[in-house]
């Protein structure tokens, strides 16, 4: 079992199972020195979000079957990279985030206030 906390201070939880996500795609947003890309924040992905990303370079919604990536659609639960967040939270764009499930580094880069106003179950 994991030890890793959420940014509440509790055990983290599962982000998402299906698909699987997290950088070790354990469907948890655990972190270690390999992720490089921070995986850190739980959310729940939106149509106007995928598109952002897209927009920004990073489609997440388009099947990638030799990275066993089964492309994202609207409703799945995704590990994102911090500043990818970040990114859409100033653009207006942030999808909503399980704050149960995302990684304690998270705070290292976002405010918990901010994420509590992007909260979602």
């Amino acid at each position: 079992m994991s030890s890793a906390r959420n940014v509440l201070g509790s055990p983290l939880k599962v982000c998402g199972t299906n698909p699987k996500t997290g950088f070790y795609r354990n469907g948890h947003c655990d972190t270690g020195a390999e992720d490089e890309g921070m995986h850190f924040v739980c959310a729940m992905m939106t149509a106007e979000f995928l598109e952002f990303s897209k927009e920004q370079g990073n489609d997440l919604s388009t099947p990638m079957p030799h990275f066993g990536f089964p492309g994202l659609k609207p409703g799945n639960r995704w590990c994102l990279c911090v500043e990818r967040w970040k990114q859409a939270n100033e653009a207006g764009m942030a999808p909503p985030v399980r704050l149960e499930s995302t990684h304690i580094s998270a705070l290292e880069f976002v405010e918990l206030e901010e994420l509590k106003r992007h909260a979602s179950q």
